[in-house]
């Protein structure tokens, strides 16, 4: 089934409560990645001038914003998921035809964003300090959150309504004014989130939604001097230039990078399950997700039992138009994304890895990949180490758990892993000894509650992680106040 296309949206910031242009006029074109002939639209490209008048106007939000009670800040995040809801099914098709997510994953998303707001919104009416006595004289004293003012989030293009809304939501309830920059790969998807904040009536210049490139936005933004802190998904190299940026000038960071994530197959296993978790982890969203499972070690005596079922998944998988609700793989987000998968595909057929499955670009002018399975691979080889942002992923055989353990943790990410096991002491070793900040026992590598922490150790993350309580850690600073009569 396909969608008809929306009109074409005009190019649009959102700043200071108002939509805009950009400051300079310029305009970039993004097409749908199933069909680059087709336009979705023309966007801002924007600069430091937009990101100057952006973070002016969240610095002029700020001191009424900060003042107003939680409850009054959660009625208005409230509002907004409700006008989030009502557009799930808008949002979801605008995700599929920028960014190529297929749709039955895109509306999940977009219902998502909803839920994590009203979470949030739950925020006003827990604990916002403790209170102690003072050893010496019994007085009182008491500590307090306080919002940190201004706070910059750079946002990625695969989760284009789930990640803005998560870093959002928490550093609004908390207090803080928002500049977000949005991925020039996925603006019109983060521009819903605008309009369900303006259709809430947030104040002015709250939030604020900025459109364009990483070095003409992201950059400014976390050189601006009146913003405090900066919160930032995206890949290892680029995150580690905010993160030297940011910390010189003195600003609190957040990192959510990338990952290399294991998925452990013991011999007492479900193996139909595990087969199941694998193809899901690897393969939904076209891989392209920091959680999405690259490494798949199965113990030797199920291996090739193992192997047969996940062939067999994949050769029943649906691949092709996202817009159909069967599809379960859709295509990569842009041309070089397309690119670099190819050459990753190619490297690894080089160093000696067999392709079992997939490996070559579709027919059509969609930046499709299908599911891609190497086994073969040697643990020294860019496939074993090596982040690939697509719908590839590899084989290995192990004989213990402790083997499978030293060589899912041999390499420099540490964000999520599984494993698939009917022994309670296997998965409790694994839980103790797996050095990553996720981990999953017999489900796939990917997905997250909202109300639990998220984030990866090891080059993975860097600073407090996201959403659940854990967001307090990063959107508000701790003031202890000795109250003495």
């Amino acid at each position: 089934m396909s969608v008809d296309a929306p009109p074409l949206p005009a190019a649009s910031n959102y700043v200071g409560g108002e939509w805009s242009p950009s400051r300079s006029g310029r305009t970039y074109e993004k097409r749908n990645p199933a069909r680059p002939s087709e336009l979705i639209g023309e966007f801002p490209a924007s600069g430091a001038e937009d990101v100057d008048a952006a973070v002016g106007a969240a610095a002029a939000a700020y001191p009424a914003w900060s003042r107003l009670p939680a409850a009054g800040r959660a009625a208005v995040l409230l509002r907004a998921a409700d006008a989030l809801e009502a557009s799930v099914e808008q949002i979801a098709r605008d995700m599929t035809r920028e960014m190529g997510k297929p749709i039955r994953e895109a509306r999940l998303e977009a219902a998502r964003g909803a839920q994590i707001l009203r979470y949030f919104a739950g925020e006003a009416w827990r604990p916002k300090g403790e209170l102690y006595e003072q050893s010496a004289t019994g007085a009182t004293v008491y500590t307090l959150r306080r919002s940190l003012g201004v706070v910059g989030l750079i946002t990625p293009w695969n989760f284009p309504a789930a990640i803005p809304v998560w870093k959002t939501a928490p550093a609004l309830i908390y207090g803080n004014t928002v500049v977000l920059k949005l991925a020039q790969e996925a603006p019109l998807t983060g521009l819903h989130i605008a309009r369900a904040f303006d259709e809430a009536e947030l104040p002015a210049g709250v939030l604020n939604v900025v459109v364009g490139r990483g070095s003409e936005v992201g950059a400014p933004l976390v050189r601006h001097p009146d913003v405090r802190a900066i919160s930032f998904t995206g890949s290892v190299p680029v995150g580690r230039e905010v993160r030297e940026e940011a910390t010189r000038l003195g600003k609190r960071v957040q990192l959510e990078l990338g990952g290399h994530n294991p998925l452990i197959v013991l011999a007492d296993a479900p193996l139909g399950r595990a087969a199941e978790a694998a193809y899901a982890g690897a393969f939904w969203s076209a891989g392209q997700k920091c959680t999405a499972t690259r490494r798949i070690f199965v113990q030797d005596t199920v291996y090739d039992d193992f192997r047969r079922l996940l062939l067999e998944r994949i050769e029943r998988g649906r691949v092709g138009d996202p817009s159909d609700p069967e599809t379960e793989v859709g295509p990569l987000v842009n041309e070089r994304q397309l690119e670099d998968v190819l050459a990753a595909i190619a490297r690894g057929r080089d160093e000696g890895g067999i392709v079992l499955a997939g490996g070559e670009r579709a027919e059509g002018e969609g930046y499709l990949v299908p599911p891609t399975l190497f086994e073969d691979v040697s643990d020294d080889a860019m496939l074993s180490c090596e982040e690939v942002f697509g719908p590839v992923t590899s084989l290995y055989r192990f004989a213990t758990l402790d083997e499978a353990l030293e060589r899912a943790n041999a390499v420099e990410f540490g964000l999520s892993a599984s494993i698939f096991t009917s022994s309670l002491e296997s998965a409790q070793r694994f839980v103790d000894g797996l050095e990553a900040g996720i981990l999953h026992v017999n489900s796939q590598t990917a997905g997250a509650d909202v109300h639990v922490p998220f984030g990866g150790i090891k080059s993975s993350g860097f600073g407090p992680h996201e959403q659940g309580r854990a967001a307090l850690e990063f959107y508000t600073e701790v003031v202890t106040v000795y109250h003495d009569v």
